[in-house]
């Protein structure tokens, strides 16, 4: 009697997921008001129920050149399971910005990505079953042969991203709404640790806000993300809001961010001077729930941006 199944998954993703803009789209590369800017990331998810969590880890570091093209580049780690699956991936990363207009309000903004991920499973830790051993009352033994066609622990691919953004950039307007759409994995690159014609699907973004400037020291931020990627359709809904006291000279940030059928996340943070930091946890509200007692996930982030020289205190962004 056989019973042959076949898993579904998905890409590593993030809560934070425009904190990082590289890792959102790549036309968002150099889109900063300053020099330069650096960002780092973390993610811990499933500590309440697997015996070791997933992680993601990122650092990315972006520029304007000469008011048009931004640069920077993207490293990647992302760790899955007992298995120790783990995800590297290294990427550069370009855009070139298009104003529609004299006055340079509407923008265009095209942008590639282009790199290498390495995928490695440590798959010796497993047990298989025709590893059972009957002897001294029933275990699994690992010396014996596993029976799998494993092709090796490590293997590579090429990453190729393309995304383009819409945003509207007049500074102390009252509304700055912005669009974009981002597709990653555009060569489908193979990918099987037994030699099988398995390719990694496509991925999608389309990601949409507005900025609404209520007064000058409030401001929020209605937005939404839909992820597909080939059977998977995902639908986030957020609101972020920033408030600025002019006495201490920085703004709190607070948002909510809503992942149907999968969590609720609530995040923090501040921005003073050159940084942001932001911190969320995600409270499960997946068919898991009942197991992981709503605990899903933590992240934190931060951005370190190089001002210029000029100084302003307070400053409307929608640039993101």
């Amino acid at each position: 009697m056989g019973l042959t199944v076949t898993a579904g998954a998905q890409d590593f993703h993030l809560s934070l997921y425009d904190a990082a803009p590289l890792f959102l789209n790549p036309a968002m590369t150099g889109l900063v008001e300053g020099k330069m800017r650096v960002h780092a990331q973390y993610r811990n998810q499933w500590n309440a129920v697997a015996y070791k969590p997933f992680t993601t880890a990122l650092i990315s570091f972006d520029m304007p050149y000469k008011g048009k093209w931004g640069f920077g580049g993207q490293v990647t780690n992302m760790r899955a399971g007992f298995g120790n699956y783990n995800v590297f991936q290294v990427l550069g990363s370009a855009a070139y910005d298009v104003p529609f207009d004299k006055n340079k309000y509407h923008n265009l903004s095209l942008g590639l990505q282009a790199g290498v991920t390495q995928k490695h499973l440590e798959y010796q830790i497993f047990s298989f079953d025709n590893q059972w051993s009957t002897q001294s009352g029933g275990s699994f033994d690992k010396t014996m042969s596993n029976n799998e066609n494993f092709q090796g622990q490590s293997q590579f691919q090429e990453a190729v991203n393309f995304g383009l953004l819409y945003f509207y950039a007049k500074q102390q307007s009252r509304i700055n709404p912005f669009a974009g759409f981002s597709a990653f994995n555009l060569t489908q690159p193979k990918e099987s640790f037994l030699g099988g014609s398995n390719r990694l699907p496509m991925r999608f973004y389309t990601h949409a806000g507005v900025r609404i400037n209520i007064s000058e020291l409030l401001y929020v931020i209605p937005k939404v993300l839909v992820y597909a990627q080939k059977n998977i359709v995902q639908q986030t809904y957020a609101l972020d809001a920033g408030y600025y006291f002019k006495g201490e000279k920085f703004y709190a940030l607070v948002g909510y961010i809503f992942r149907a059928k999968d969590a609720n996340v609530f995040n923090i943070g501040f921005k003073k001077d050159n940084y942001i930091i932001k911190m969320a946890y995600d409270f499960n509200t997946s068919t898991l729930r009942g197991t992981s007692k709503t605990r899903g996930a933590y992240e934190l982030s931060l951005t370190w941006l190089g001002k210029k020289g000029k100084k302003q205190e307070v400053k409307n962004c929608p640039r993101l």
